[in-house]
């Protein structure tokens, strides 16, 4: 029997994109042999309605610059083109779909979005019909998110947890640093820094 291509979906706000979700990316495909991994800028977050988020054009390019020197990573604006409320189980049912039977998609996430899956839309049905790959975050212990969440436990098959050395970046940190007038070398590919000035981001 012909074994399946596996694929890894990396959903996210990406505002901006930075190096951890680079290092969560690559650590994902290494470990679980991932043909790729597609990056998927949201269009709107349910989670995140009432907070301001750059244009998704913006966040698009950003993504597409911080991946084009990988040949494993690509970027995607299927939720972008979608609009409205970008629904994780409505997108992995497109994909599948689109990919068919020869493809097993793997949905890469933080544990902090793991913790909160849980209260997502149409949580039972995504959880017990997808496979993810849940990378460790800092203060968050997977062992302890899966313990406490029924639902998790009942579809523990269907998850497959990484603890990676943790890199303590994050996309609200890099904002927070310019609105400090504060460096963000390092913490981004330099093509996304001179994007973010360019375009006076943030």
């Amino acid at each position: 029997m012909k074994s399946k291509t596996k694929i890894g979906i990396f959903g996210g706000t990406f505002d901006p994109i930075h190096n951890g979700h680079l290092y969560i990316a690559e650590n994902a495909r290494l470990k679980h042999k991932l043909s790729k991994v597609i990056f998927m800028p949201s269009a709107i977050p349910p989670h995140k309605q009432t907070k301001h988020i750059s244009e998704a054009s913006h966040r698009l390019e950003m993504c597409n610059l911080a991946t084009q020197e990988n040949e494993y990573f690509e970027v995607s604006d299927l939720e972008i083109k979608r609009k409205g409320l970008s629904y994780t189980v409505e997108t992995l049912k497109q994909l599948k779909d689109l990919y068919g039977e020869d493809f097993q998609i793997y949905f890469i996430c933080g544990a902090d979005m793991l913790a909160d899956m849980p209260n997502w839309y149409k949580a039972s049905d995504l959880l017990a019909n997808n496979n993810f790959i849940a990378v460790a975050r800092p203060s968050y212990s997977l062992k302890e998110i899966v313990k406490n969440s029924t639902l998790l436990q009942k579809n523990i098959a269907n998850l497959s947890l990484i603890n990676l050395m943790p890199i303590k970046i994050s996309s609200t940190g890099i904002r927070n640093n310019i609105k400090d007038g504060k460096s963000i070398k390092y913490l981004l590919p330099n093509k996304v820094e001179i994007y973010i000035e360019k375009n006076n981001l943030y």
